[in-house]
């Protein structure tokens, strides 16, 4: 028991021995000999920064600057790798108050400065001693036994506040029983940099198959940069205990100067999440947005459906005219398989669609966004409403009658639905009408599939600048 009272007092006696008489040692980017980056999809990433530093033996200060300014302190863990277990960390302090004339001013609050003015008849500089008393939406001096604002002169401060830093420092008072010379490895959690996946899709003049490329876009408001990073992704949705994250001001997002060049990215399965690994360093610079390739597939098959969909609300009442000139949906489908040449796990993202037109320019013809989406999954997107086919619909007969025993109504009820086609080519349209409760099917012009169990579904083929009419009567259970 005596021991354990002990400990404590001892790594705080240790620590702030290395602290106060040991000599700050800096390490900075110039040490660096590598690091790596994973990015998650919620605005988290794992950095690895490996350094060469130099360490006396026993208390050391090492200060590691140009960590991320949104680090979360509490996951940094330092180790040395050439000599495991040699190097302990006693203390360590996160400063991210970065070194600004306002931050300056802030931290002198109380204390005194020089302020230097310059006579402008005489030219002459002359220097006084002040007292700041605010530094809150402006400076208040007190000079003397006056009181002064608005300053017309420059301040002259003694000495750099030490919890001031220019770039942000991890600070550690660490004890070194091993060699001067350590590889040492920094690891920790950080928000600000996030990515996201964008996808491209031409479809081809016969929109039976489509050409598509995938990028990854990064985007770095981490306030650090990471150079020749080993760069890492994954895709899935990791779960996380809401971490405070710390507040940054932020710089203009600048777009990378060019896209890298295509160099698709290998992937595997980690846990029960997917991880895209980019086979060459990449610079991902402070403030900074770029995009890296990240897949390419041409001549995949798709299938495009136009769709009406109905509701399942008329099906109990008397509603008359459901409809003039209704929207058709244009939907896009593609298998993501091997044998449609593509097979690859695709992050969630925004798939944008272009077709080219008679004179041979591509045109943006509509865009979807896709979750995570495995290996052998359908990918199906709403590109947006046809404007040469529609629908105008009414219900032609209703009626109700009371049941007894676990019914307790049923419902009769006859539709006529009538598509226009105003293009120069025959089209087919699929019609899904969700119905409620126990349904069967009097009558109809058309034969329907059943979809799912409250689904029937209806393809009707509609001639070049023509109509179609679906005529059928179904009954309904509650």
């Amino acid at each position: 028991m005596k021991h354990a009272t002990l400990l404590p007092l001892v790594l705080a006696t240790l620590a702030s021995t290395a602290t106060a008489q040991s000599v700050e040692t800096r390490s900075t980017l110039s040490d660096q000999r590598e690091v790596a980056v994973t990015i998650y999809n919620e605005n988290l990433a794992l950095i690895k920064d490996l350094r060469q530093v130099q360490l006396a033996r026993g208390p050391n200060a090492l200060a590691f600057r140009d960590v991320s300014a949104r680090m979360r302190a509490e996951t940094a863990l330092f180790r040395s790798v050439t000599e495991p277990g040699s190097l302990s960390v006693l203390e360590q302090n996160f400063d991210f108050d970065l070194l600004t004339p306002q931050k300056m001013l802030e931290k002198y609050v109380g204390k005194n400065v020089q302020i230097a003015r310059t006579n402008p008849a005489t030219g002459v500089e002359m220097v006084e001693s002040a007292q700041v008393l605010s530094a809150n939406s402006g400076v208040v001096l007190k000079i003397g036994e006056r009181v002064e604002t608005g300053l017309a002169g420059r301040l002259i401060f003694g000495e750099v506040p030490p919890n001031l830093r220019d770039r942000p420092t991890l600070v550690m008072a660490l004890d070194n029983a091993g060699a001067s010379q350590h590889n040492v490895e920094l690891s920790y959690l950080t928000g600000g940099l996030a990515w996201k996946a964008d996808y491209v899709v031409e479809l081809n003049p016969a929109e039976s198959a489509l050409d598509m490329s995938g990028w990854v876009t990064l985007t770095n408001t981490s306030g650090a940069s990471y150079r020749n990073a080993r760069l890492q992704l994954v895709a899935g949705d990791v779960n996380q205990v809401a971490p405070r994250m710390q507040a940054v001001a932020r710089g203009t997002v600048m777009m990378a100067a060019a896209p890298a060049p295509r160099a698709e990215m290998a992937q595997e399965s980690l846990f029960e999440y997917h991880l895209y690994t980019l086979g060459r360093p990449t610079t991902i610079a402070e403030n900074q947005t770029k995009q890296v390739a990240l897949l390419s597939a041409s001549g995949v098959p798709a299938r495009k459906e136009l769709l009406l969909r109905g509701s399942d609300y008329y099906y109990q009442s008397s509603a008359g005219d459901l409809g003039q000139k209704m929207k058709v949906g244009v939907f896009l489908e593609f298998d993501n398989k091997d044998s449609a040449r593509l097979g690859m796990p695709l992050p969630k993202g925004i798939v944008r669609v272009y077709k080219k037109d008679s004179a041979g320019n591509a045109q943006f013809i509509g865009e979807d966004s896709v979750d995570h989406t495995a290996k052998n999954e359908t990918v199906r997107l709403k590109l947006g409403n046809a404007f040469d086919v529609t629908a105008d619909k009414k219900q032609t007969d209703f009626k109700r009658t009371t049941l007894s025993g676990k019914f307790n109504y049923q419902y009769e009820s006859a539709y006529e639905l009538v598509l226009k086609n105003a293009k120069k080519e025959a089209v087919v349209v699929t019609v899904q009408e969700p119905m409620p409760g126990d349904w069967q099917m009097q009558s109809e012009s058309h034969p329907h599939a059943k979809g799912s169990s409250n689904t029937a579904v209806w393809k009707i083929r509609v001639p070049a600048e023509g109509n179609a009419t679906l005529a059928y009567r179904a009954s309904v259970r509650l």
